[in-house]
């Protein structure tokens, strides 16, 4: 049957982080899991600003790595938006400071500051699912990258 097995616990490891990791814990690999196609989804519309160039900078990366597939489109936005959001409020508590005056002239916490920690908070369930917080990547294991012989890419390109 297929579809979602739900289940109480913790939550399980995506098996491409599983087995980055070396799966440490030698749990059963999920043969069944829906593995989408690695391609970096588009940019959506909606993310404009620094959430916009936070999916580039980041987008590329993680493709790099296979860890953003055709179906991480929402995810990735997920965190993108946040990251944006945190940057502006960032800018805004620069400007303003962490306290404000009332009308009343009584101090009171910037309304950016709430912002910037939602914002942190959102972003660092976001980093985990990707494996991008330092705790998270220290358990990930990628190849390292062939070195590229020119030559022979040269010869190679010459036969064709």
């Amino acid at each position: 049957m297929a579809g979602y097995v739900g289940r109480q616990g913790r939550k399980p490891k995506p098996t491409a982080l599983k087995l980055l990791t070396g799966n440490p814990g030698k749990r059963a690999i999920n043969e069944d899991e829906p593995k989408p196609k690695a391609k970096m989804p588009a940019c959506p519309e909606q993310l404009q600003g620094e959430a916009r160039k936070e999916w580039h900078r980041m987008g590329k990366k993680l493709h790099a790595l296979g860890l953003v597939t055709e179906i991480d489109k929402a995810a990735l936005t997920v965190y993108c938006q946040a990251w944006g959001r945190w940057a502006e409020a960032e800018v805004n508590l620069q400007k303003y400071g962490p306290v404000i005056f009332s009308k009343a002239g009584i101090p009171i916490q910037s309304p950016y500051m709430s912002i910037a920690n939602r914002a942190l908070e959102l972003m660092m369930k976001a980093l985990v699912e990707f494996g991008m917080s330092p705790s998270s990547r220290s358990r990930v294991k990628v190849d390292k990258p062939e070195e590229v012989d020119e030559f022979e890419q040269l010869m190679k390109a010459g036969r064709a």
